[in-house]
Parts: structure tokens; C-alpha cells; sequence
């Protein structure tokens, strides 16, 4: 069951969509409160917004204005709404936040996937299914756009999209690069000083 706002007059939400070419934000009415519900309870491949912002990656990408705009669903890599509203406490299914990192090219985004506590994280990733998956406290930039870290409390990725999806853990960025232990006798300049940074994305 979705968790929507009961039988009153739709709320516009302020959306933002992003695709591999575009940001699209614009305003949407709907009686739900999340915005994975948003983009699965629509029956069409599509969502139409209102009040609408298109801006195009790149260097010479140009900004259109238009009071309304059909979106692709299948070309949104993920969707962030900008006031995000809790669903009703009755309506929460019990899960269990593990943060993930998860590759959506040409975005990187890392957050907090929200799994049933069955004990085993490889299973509950089996049974993260839907059209759009939520992810919350999450940042996501892109190298390759330009485009900078930036923050949401909630944000929705579209699954099919989604190239990979792996359990976050932070690592020793000289792990596995052949460099000895610093205090060990004779690796004098074997590894670098404090002023060299480490490589800044390992693989990502």
C-alpha cells in the first residue's frame, strides 16, 4: 500500500529530476508523501510538472523555462524533492538503514538504503525491489559532469539505472597499492609524505 495523503486536494511538491544530460525541477501534485511514491504510483512512463527548470550539462548547456514539461520516467537516473514528508508512523514498515554506495553513471551517490531485518544484508539486498528505491542522508556529485558534492535527506533512484549497488565501507586508500607499513625499518620514501594526498577515488 502507498503511503499517501488521504482523499484531499492534491499538495504541489517541488521535484527535481536528474538524467545523464539534464537537471529537471519543476512542481508536482500528488497525495503522496514520499517521493518513491511519487515516481511508482504513476501509471504512465512519465511524470508532467509544472512550473518547470530544465538545465543541460556541459559548458554550452542552456537553460529552457516552461510552465509545463513531460518527463521521461526510464531516462531519470534519480529524483530528489526538496521538502521530503515522512510517511504516517502507522504506514512504516521496520527496516534497518545500511549506507551503500551506488553507481548511477554518470553519478556517484552514497546514503543509507533501507533493508528488512532479516539478519543477512545479502538477503535484504535481494529483496530490494521497486521501480524506484529510496536512499536517504545522501550525497551525490559526478566527476565526469563537473558536478559537485551535494546533499539530500531523501532522494529516489531509478533500479533499473542503477549499475551497482554494494554495502559502503571506508578503506585505507593505500590498501593493496604495495606500500610497506610505515614503521617498518628500511621503507624510508617508499611511501609518501603527509603533504602528498591520497588518490582521491579508487575505482569510483
Amino acid at each position: 500500500m502507498l503511503a499517501g495523503l488521504g482523499g484531499g486536494a492534491p499538495e504541489m511538491v517541488a521535484l527535481t529530476l536528474f538524467t545523464d544530460a539534464f537537471v529537471v525541477r519543476g512542481m508536482i501534485p500528488t497525495r503522496h508523501r514520499r517521493v518513491t511514491d511519487i515516481l511508482n504510483a504513476s501509471d504512465e512512463p512519465f511524470l508532467v510538472l509544472n512550473d518547470v527548470t530544465t538545465d543541460e550539462f556541459g559548458p554550452r548547456g542552456e537553460t529552457i523555462k516552461a510552465e509545463y514539461a513531460q518527463v521521461n520516467l526510464a531516462t531519470v537516473l534519480f529524483a530528489v524533492v526538496e521538502t521530503p514528508i515522512d510517511p504516517a508512523p502507522e504506514l512504516r514498515t521496520p527496516k534497518v538503514p545500511i549506507q551503500a554506495r551506488i553507481a548511477v553513471p554518470p553519478f556517484r551517490i552514497v546514503g543509507d538504503v533501507h533493508l528488512l531485518p532479516i539478519g543477512d544484508p545479502r538477503a535484504g539486498l535481494a529483496e530490494l525491489t521497486g521501480r524506484f528505491i529510496p536512499v536517504t542522508d545522501a550525497t551525490y556529485w559526478s566527476d565526469s559532469l563537473g558536478e559537485a558534492r551535494q546533499t539530500a535527506l531523501a532522494l529516489a533512484i531509478n533500479h533499473a539505472r542503477a549499475q551497482i549497488l554494494t554495502p559502503h565501507v571506508e578503506l585505507d586508500p593505500w590498501a593493496g597499492l604495495g606500500m610497506a607499513d610505515p614503521g617498518a625499518e628500511g621503507d624510508a620514501g617508499t611511501r609518501p609524505t603527509t603533504a602528498d594526498p591520497p588518490p582521491a577515488d579508487l575505482g569510483w
